[in-house]
């Protein structure tokens, strides 16, 4: 662990993995929708492509219909578009019903798990009100129990949003970056009125707040078992 500054002062305490940037470094990203990756931990994920360079990613949706499995393949392309070695999954479960299809979920879980052993695995938080992405954090959990998972959030109207503890920083080129491939890829969600610049760059400001960000702006994360 180390400690930086901003101006000679002191900031939060940084954990760095046990990695050099030629390091094979292995990530695997859980959304039950086509955007959730994107929104939850889209500006973390750029950021490690430009950490890393032997990186591996597994991007996996759960549920779609066709015009949103295109969305999710080019959205997850655009994110990944650095990265040689990727594999993208875009299941087709229907929106909203994934804890009606348990065992199926479970049986993709436990054949991704024979198939891939990430060194970080992103997923979502626990306590999201939304059925479908509860269900995704408990089979990360259940399946998974010797890797760092890190619990995203998504803003939304059931107002769930928590009080993470794992912060990344991200400058102000990496969000515009996020927001834009966002944006660009998914035009079916353009009706809603909170698929909109502000609430994403919203979020990423407070959470900067909360974690003192130099550049003012951070993803947040819920690590609920981190060992160092």
């Amino acid at each position: 662990m180390e400690r930086s500054t901003i101006r000679g002062i002191p900031c939060m305490m940084e954990i760095k993995f046990n990695k050099t940037e030629e390091s094979e470094y292995k990530i695997l990203c859980f959304g039950a929708h086509c955007d959730d990756i994107e929104i939850g931990c889209g500006g973390t994920v750029l950021k490690l492509i430009e950490k890393y360079n032997n990186i591996t990613v597994y991007w996996v949706v759960f549920s779609s219909n066709e015009q949103r499995a295109q969305e999710a393949t080019e959205s997850a392309n655009i994110f990944l578009k650095e990265v040689s070695a990727k594999k993208i999954i875009i299941k087709n479960f229907r929106d909203g019903f994934l804890p009606f299809h348990g065992i199926e979920m479970k049986e993709c879980f436990e054949q991704l798990k024979q198939e891939f052993s990430p060194d970080l695995i992103f997923t979502h938080y626990r306590d999201d009100r939304h059925q479908d992405h509860r269900l995704i954090s408990d089979l990360t959990w259940n399946t998974f129990r010797n890797h760092l998972i890190l619990e995203y959030e998504i803003p939304k109207y059931d107002g769930d949003l928590g009080i993470p503890n794992f912060f990344v920083h991200l400058d102000d080129i990496l969000c515009r970056r996020k927001i834009q491939y966002i944006l660009d890829a998914f035009q079916s969600q353009n009706n809603k009125q909170w698929f909109i610049e502000e609430t994403f760059r919203s979020i990423l400001r407070i959470r900067g707040i909360e974690s003192n960000s130099p550049s003012k702006y951070a993803e947040a994360f819920y690590g609920r078992k981190i060992v160092f």
